[in-house]
């Protein structure tokens, strides 16, 4: 990839750790590594509720280069009331989107510039992307982002991948969904060159929906194996105090994210057994997770962890350390961390809803249940607790049959962009 340059766009990028930020960081050093020039640019927000809470955590570092990658930060900005207007616009978008009227497209398209609303943006594309030969967005919950690339991007006749990192929810009628698939949102999509998508589940959808069949792909995703393999369980077990069975929850901990439920389970749990299990909750905290522990019983949460953000050797010895990973969430397109666990040999369990049922098998290499079933939930962190020769083999199928190196995957990644390029030659 020697002499291209790109230009990458996502809301938060390294040193933040999410399951899009890796995707990301993998993709961009990857391609610099082959001597492409890439380019990242990101907002500011180390803490996702930044975007519309300027209360929350920033980064201030404007511009830096890491393994080859040039970062560009441009600063999110803040409506007045900026929590309450972010919901109000957001609220009124979702309600706009129920039913096509005339002017319906070009009012959604005057509200998305709020979400993040960067108005730097297109000065900084303009003076760093002279030259680019493909832009790649992502997220398309935060579709300022990918408009102003679009927009720059048709200006100077530039082609564009987008992924759209597409939260389902668990049911058609999900309000997750909504903000996910509104009109503004699936025409930006289908004016893209190429939609990566990362399973069938995300693909067959926008198909549904008007988006091209020949322009999508489904890339699924890869991770460094060596990376988050060879911890030291004895050290966070013994730092922890934890000498039973372990569960973790990696990732941001949020009532999406089935944060909340596998506490209420292991809470449940903890009542009627002998032996306690313990939850390690480790990653960003978000407000509605962190108002839930507030109200606890300080005597329900005696086995729950709550560690915020955790350095990589950190997460390394607690994926090492846990008898199980849970993720039942409903806004996952793929699920990172499933990779994580499963590079480690340990079983997972994951929600019926988003892309999950695409990554996990039920019963194969993990239990799927219903999202918000916190008995459910229980029953299943029960299941595998109590039967190991049941938790080691959907733990071993999920290592030898759906890790997939960071290499295999770079490669598929490449074609497509080879792909685009070709055809626009």
């Amino acid at each position: 990839m020697d002499g291209y340059r790109f230009i990458h766009l996502i809301h938060r990028y390294y040193p933040f750790r999410g399951g899009s930020e890796q995707y990301f960081q993998a993709l961009s050093e990857r391609f610099a590594r082959d001597g492409a020039d890439v380019r990242v640019v990101t907002t500011d927000a180390w803490d996702l509720e930044y975007l519309w809470d300027p209360g929350r955590h920033r980064v201030d570092v404007p511009f830096q280069r890491h393994n080859g990658v040039r970062i560009y930060r441009t600063p999110a900005h803040h409506l007045p009331a900026a929590n309450f207007s972010h919901r109000v616009i957001r609220r009124g978008m979702g309600e706009l989107s129920r039913v096509a009227f005339p002017g319906q497209l070009r009012l959604l398209r005057e509200f998305s510039r709020f979400g993040p609303w960067v108005p730097e943006l297109p000065a900084l594309l303009e003076r760093i992307g002279e030259g680019a030969d493909l832009i790649h967005p992502a997220n398309i919950a935060l579709e300022g982002l990918i408009r102003e690339s679009l927009a720059f991007a048709r200006k100077r006749d530039i082609p564009t991948i987008i992924t759209p990192k597409l939260h389902l929810g668990e049911s058609s009628s999900s309000a997750v969904r909504r903000y996910y698939t509104m009109p503004h949102q699936l025409e930006l999509l289908r004016q893209a060159d190429q939609v990566m998508t990362q399973t069938s589940i995300e693909a067959d959808f926008l198909i549904e929906n008007g988006v091209d069949e020949a322009k999508l792909r489904v890339v699924g995703l890869g991770i460094d194996v060596a990376a988050v393999i060879g911890g030291d369980d004895q050290r966070v077990r013994s730092s922890l105090g934890i000498d039973g069975p372990m569960v973790l929850a990696l990732g941001a901990a949020a009532f999406d994210k089935g944060t909340l439920h596998a506490c209420k389970a292991i809470i449940d749990l903890n009542r009627r057994r002998s032996e306690p299990i313990s939850l390690v909750v480790a990653g960003p905290i978000m407000s509605n997770f962190q108002s839930f522990i507030d109200r606890c019983d300080p005597e329900d949460l005696e086995h729950v962890h709550v560690l915020g953000y955790v350095d990589d050797e950190t997460r390394t010895d607690l994926l090492a350390a846990c008898d199980l990973l849970t993720l039942a969430s409903r806004t996952e397109a793929f699920g990172y961390v499933f990779l994580e666990a499963w590079a480690n040999g340990k079983p997972v369990i994951g929600a019926n809803a988003g892309g999950i049922p695409a990554v996990v098998d039920d019963g194969e290499d993990g239990l799927l249940v219903p999202f918000g079933d916190v008995a459910r939930l229980g029953d299943a962190i029960a299941k595998l607790i109590d039967d190991p020769e049941l938790s080691t083999r959907l733990g071993t199928s999920g290592q030898s049959n759906k890790v997939v190196d960071t290499e295999d995957w770079f490669a598929v990644v490449r074609d497509n962009y080879l792909d685009v390029l070709g055809a626009r030659t």
